[in-house]
Parts: C-alpha cells; sequence; structure tokens
C-alpha cells in the first residue's frame, strides 16, 4: 500500500515510526511558535501535511500520544479522528487538555498519532427484525465486572 503524502506548508515534517513496530506514524505541530493550552482549553494544531489514501478501503485514524495523555492529560478533543479516503485538506489534531496545569505545544513536537486501517463499508439493509442471541439487547455491562 501506498500513502501520499504533501506538505503544504515549510517546515511540515512528513509523520514517522518511532520503531518498526509502531502501530502509528507520529504527527508533528507545524506551528511557528509554541500554543499553551490551558486546563480545558482546546486548539486545532495543523501538521502542514495532506494525505492521499489509495481508496475507500481504508482510513487514517488520528489517536492522542499516549506520552501525552498519561503524562500531561492532553487527549484528542474528538477520542479519535477520522481521515476519509475522499479528504484532501490538511491533516490537523484536535487537541484538548483534561490536566489541571497549562502545557505549551512546542514547534515540531509530536502531537498525535495517525494509522491507516481498513474500513469496511457495507450494503445497508434496512430490516424490521434482527437476528437473536443469548445476550440480546443487554449492554453496559450486563454481562458482568469481569
Amino acid at each position: 500500500m501506498e500513502l501520499k503524502i504533501r506538505k503544504l506548508r515549510e517546515g511540515a515534517k512528513i509523520p514517522q515510526r518511532a520503531t518498526s513496530g509502531s502501530a502509528g506514524m507520529d504527527l508533528y505541530a507545524c506551528i511557528d511558535e509554541p500554543i499553551t493550552l490551558a486546563p480545558g482549553q482546546l486548539a486545532i494544531v495543523p501538521t502542514g501535511i495532506a494525505i492521499e489514501l489509495p481508496d475507500n478501503c481504508c482510513a487514517a485514524f488520528l489517536y492522542a500520544r499516549s506520552g501525552l495523555g498519561v503524562k500531561h492529560g492532553i487527549c484528542l478533543s474528538n477520542g479519535v479522528g477520522v481521515i476519509d479516503s475522499d479528504y484532501r485538506g490538511e491533516v490537523c489534531a484536535g487537541l484538548c487538555n483534561v490536566s489541571d496545569k497549562p502545557y505549551v505545544i512546542e514547534p515540531n513536537e509530536r502531537v498525535a498519532q495517525m494509522v491507516i486501517a481498513p474500513v469496511f463499508t457495507p450494503d445497508i439493509t434496512e430490516v424490521d427484525e434482527l437476528g437473536d442471541t443469548k445476550r440480546g439487547s443487554g449492554g453496559f455491562g450486563s454481562t458482568g465486572r469481569s
């Protein structure tokens, strides 16, 4: 599979995997000066890149970097970002600070990770009933705690 990446801004960095076993590619903040995220604040951080996925059988998913989330409370504001196969605009990371301390995002800092994954696009069929299962409609802990 080929992932085409276009730099849109001067100073943009091509995403990279930190190790050969990394599932995600690090995305870098393409900003001219630091951004301070106050507790509870949201920010859209540009990466300076656009991507072209090979077809609609895959998408790019943006996830928080575990170190930023666990150590500093910096997460993606929408949980997981989804980059559709037909999107050609700039990839940006919507970040939020869920900690009680300000956090400074520096230029070229790794702010998120991008994973390319398959997407199923099934035909949709409206039905009057669904098949029965032992679980049925039970959810939210209905199968027990462990």
